[in-house]
């Protein structure tokens, strides 16, 4: 931040006043989400805003926009009023935008063509207006765009050979022509290498040049050997520094250049051959041969005689220098020596000569021998002759005459040597012998034969005729995989191009017909990887257990003969499970009804949950976040119970919180909401709160009209649903016409049903029966409701006698019909004639006046102070018989409604 901060604010002032301001620089991060805030240009160019020092109504508004839309205006979006800059939907990669050209990283309205990282700051450049006129500015924006660790070092061939020689001394460094590439910057670049396997003998050092570069270099921990093992193949891996770290792989093979260091060697130091001196010229005598262990001109030997050899021997021999092979080149005379010693040496480039010592013995004889004349039918060359292995029996080889050069004696013959080969004469000559296989040969079991046919007179005297076959080899073997069914295991979540085996199959067959290849079957998934030559087995991308557990396919080893031939070998494939995967609910929102009362510790619902891993992974462990003093799990089974009886009442619903604990180490969790909803039953009966007391009374005018309201029965009820609807009767009466009351069941409203007369005066008592509509069995209580029916209240003391005193009242067990409206009564009408009704009312008329004016008078002279009546806040039980006397008083304030 300190580079960026010299760079650009040193000959630019970006919080300058508005007035001067021409350049302002923001930085952020790649890759981020569309709607993040990157400046405000009010802000930072200090633009006079509604919100400052002068009168919204006198400042223009404020206009932003773009002056270019280059590619760089499609990463942000400019807000035209408020001058906010926001990133767009198009996501900014720093390593698409900013490459390398020219010694510069920017990016604006041109585009960038090179394709190596910069270490230079990547920008992006914008071009913003600011009107109107009197803030016209051409802003200059420069946004940097800082590095995230998004990319993993990748190496630029997936396969990667060096050629070490194996006599490279201790700490020789070679450096690694393909390293690692990674498109990040600084620490997010490549930061170190390392191999998979060693081997005990390879290590790697990383050297970083000026510019910043990073070389893997290989170095030799230990001695080599060609003749030992001439090949290593190993996983180099590239790691960045980021957090975490990203990595890339790919194959590296190390192959062992020879360098000359063996010599020939010679099986045996001496040879003793017998040679008859009446050999023809071109005769065979012997043939020697020298090993060498290295490989192409460090491997070819020549043959030469020794100085020590004397000069008739090298006249009579003749030595193939590069075959070995000693034939008879004078005749033998009387005068020929009968001992020759041969001293050949075996000549490698830069090596002492191997020694081997020939010693020939020449037999002189004094008839000629019999002469074995060999006609080939089969191809031969120099005495060898080539057979393709697999021909078949009886092919014959060739023919042979024998015979005596003086016709003196009787001559047979046979076959010397071992392997399936036959002589037998032919007939119908005679002295004609064919040479002729048994069975068929086989390469692989044997590719040189040295057989022998021997003529021999009747005085004893011999004469063998060498031949070598050489089979010649032929497609007929299969290549053979070591193991039939390979079998691995992979922990999930691998690295890309991870290392799994590398396979082997052998093909008996030489040349190119045992060269092997090796392929996928058609059944292997597209992100595993076969090496053609090496065989090594790699799977590209990370694995997944709960995807896939387990993979089988089959590889296929293919030699390079015509035509080929093939075997097949199965892969199996484990993926080892790592705690990769937290426990899962089923749901995230799990809800249960359960009744109110509910027993202590029974069963209210099951947690499901699941994970994904195997094993100790996948144990998961439940456990009550909140509410465990009431509310406890099974663990093994997810079974949530309550400790205590649960009351509606008290609480309605719980939520509580269960986490789910898996047995990985580190250990995942998960959370999941349970809410818990308690269904009412019917516990509670009606609760009366008015009356509060039976002991109150209420008066009652007798001018009250017919369907007046007189009071009403106030009860609620605690518990829900139908549980909590209440239904209100009157179970009770007493009075002078107690019918004339009614009470509304479904309000508790009371009222009167009928014109009040003289003789109605008095005091009515009501015994009112409030009940829910429980299931199965309705609560309900009881209360009595006390109504004086007179002009005026003269004589309070008399109505408390009468309320103390308990009253008769016969039960009427009738159950309330909420739905069903009540109906007054109707006074019967009277049949009489109309001057009976008149006199009936002048005279009612006349008697209520006369009442009127004496209770007036008597009120005027016994007029005292009201006096607070005894209330009771309890209700009465529905007996039979009521005792009045048993309930606690209260007083209570009268007042006529």
């Amino acid at each position: 931040h300190l580079l960026l901060f010299l760079l650009f604010v040193g000959p630019f002032n970006c919080f300058a006043s508005y007035s001067r301001a021409t350049e302002l620089f923001y930085s952020l991060n790649e890759g981020l989400p569309a709607g993040v805030l990157i400046g405000s240009l009010a802000h930072d160019l200090r633009l006079p805003t509604a919100g400052g020092q002068h009168p919204a109504a006198l400042q223009p508004p404020l206009s932003f926009t773009l002056a270019s839309h280059g590619l760089g205006g499609q990463y942000v979006q400019l807000d035209n009023r408020s001058g906010e800059l926001h990133t767009s939907t198009v996501e900014i990669d720093r390593e698409a935008l900013c490459m390398e050209s020219s010694g510069a990283a920017v990016f604006g309205s041109s585009a960038v063509s090179s394709f190596s990282p910069s270490s230079e700051p990547c920008l992006l450049l914008l071009d913003v207006l600011v009107l109107p006129q009197e803030y016209f500015r051409l802003v200059k924006v420069k946004i940097a765009i800082r590095d995230v660790n998004d990319n993993a070092p990748r190496f630029p061939v997936p396969h990667i050979h060096l050629s070490v020689p194996e006599n490279a001394p201790v700490n020789t460094r070679l450096a690694i022509e393909h390293p690692a590439l990674d498109p990040d910057m600084g620490t997010n670049s490549v930061q170190t290498y390392r191999l998979r396997d060693n081997y005990g003998v390879f290590t790697l050092d990383v050297e970083e040049n000026e510019s910043g570069e990073r070389t893997p270099y290989l170095i030799v921990m230990g001695a080599l050997d060609r003749e030992t093992q001439e090949e290593y193949v190993t996983v180099i891996i590239a790691e960045d520094g980021g957090t975490p770290p990203l990595v890339g792989s790919a194959t590296l093979t190390i192959g062992i250049s020879d360098i000359n260091d063996n010599c020939p060697q010679f099986n045996d130091s001496q040879l003793n051959v017998t040679l008859y001196g009446n050999s023809s010229l071109g005769t065979h005598v012997a043939t020697v041969h020298a090993v060498d262990m290295d490989l192409g001109s460090n491997a070819q030997v020549s043959y030469s005689y020794s100085q020590k050899v004397h000069q008739p021997s090298r006249d009579l021999f003749h030595l193939n220098e590069s075959t070995g092979a000693i034939t008879l080149s004078t005749k033998v005379d009387g005068d020929t020596p009968k001992l020759h010693r041969l001293i050949i040496l075996g000549n490698g480039p830069g090596c002492i000569p191997a020694v081997i010592t020939v010693v020939v013995t020449i037999i002189k004889v004094m008839m000629r021998p019999p002469e074995v004349v060999p006609r080939f039918i089969a191809n031969e060359v120099e005495g060898v002759v080539y057979l393709k292995e697999l021909e078949p029996i009886n092919t014959p080889i060739a023919f042979f005459t024998i015979k005596d050069p003086d016709e003196k004696y009787k001559v047979s013959c046979y076959l010397d040597g071992d392997g399936p080969f036959r002589l037998s004469p032919y007939k119908p000559y005679n002295n004609e012998y064919l040479l002729e296989t048994t069975k068929p040969l086989d390469f692989e079991t044997q590719q040189l034969y040295e057989i022998s046919v021997v003529a021999w007179n009747s005085e004893g005297f011999r004469v063998n005729k060498v031949i070598k076959v050489q089979v010649l080899d032929d497609n007929d073997n299969s290549p053979v995989f070591s193991e039939q069914l390979i079998e691995l295991s992979i922990e999930e979540n691998n690295v890309p191009n991870a290392f799994l085996t590398k396979l082997h199959a052998t093909d008996a067959d030489s040349g190119e017909r045992g060269q092997v290849s090796y392929f996928l079957g058609p059944d292997a998934p597209s992100y595993f990887t076969l090496d053609k030559t090496t065989g090594v087995l790699t799977v590209s991308t990370p694995l997944d257990r709960e995807e896939k557990e387990k993979y089988r396919y089959t590889v296929k080893a293919v030699d390079s003969g015509f035509p080929p031939r093939e075997s097949i070998a199965t892969v199996t494939i484990t993926v080892l499970d790592k705690n990769d995967n937290s426990p899962r609910f089923i749901n995230k929102d799990f809800s249960f009804f359960v009744p109110e009362n509910f027993p202590g510790f029974g069963e209210i619902g099951v947690i499901s949950v699941t994970d994904a891993d195997a094993g100790q992974n996948g144990w998961v462990a439940l456990s009550v976040l909140n509410g465990s003093d009431i509310f406890v799990i099974d663990t093994g089974k997810g079974v949530l119970r309550a400790k205590v009886s649960l009351d509606r009442e008290q609480q309605s619903s719980y939520v509580l919180w269960i986490e789910a604990v898996d047995g990985g180490d580190p250990a995942l969790s998960s959370t999941a909401k349970i809410t818990i909803l308690l269904l009412d039953i019917n516990d509670n009966p009606p609760l009366v709160l008015f009356p509060q007391s039976n002991m109150s009374y209420l008066l009652v005018l007798p001018s009250t009209l017919p369907g007046s309201p007189i009071t009403e029965v106030y009860a609620v009820d605690k518990d829900t649903g139908m549980n909590a609807v209440i239904a209100y009767s009157i179970i009770g009466r007493r009075g002078p016409r107690p019918e004339s009351f009614r009470i509304d069941p479904k309000t508790g409203n009371i009222t009167l049903e009928e014109s009040l007369m003289q003789n109605d005066y008095g005091l009515y008592r009501l015994l009112v029966k409030v009940s829910d509509h429980g299931y199965p069995e309705p609560l309900h209580s009881t209360v009595m409701v006390n109504l004086f029916v007179n002009d005026t209240v003269s004589n309070e003391s008399y109505i408390e006698s009468l309320l103390r005193k308990e009253p008769d009242i016969s039960i009427e067990e009738k159950q309330p019909q909420i739905s069903i409206e009540p109906t007054h009564k109707r006074m019967e009408s009277a049949s009489c004639m109309p001057t009976l009704v008149a006199l009936s009312i002048i005279s009612l008329g006349s008697i209520a006046l006369v009442t009127g004016m004496g209770i007036y008078i008597c009120l005027r002279k016994g007029k005292r102070h009201h006096r607070e009546d005894e209330n009771l806040e309890v209700q009465i039980p529905l007996n039979g018989r009521i005792n009045l006397h048993m309930l606690e008083k209260k007083p209570v304030e009268i007042s006529n409604i």
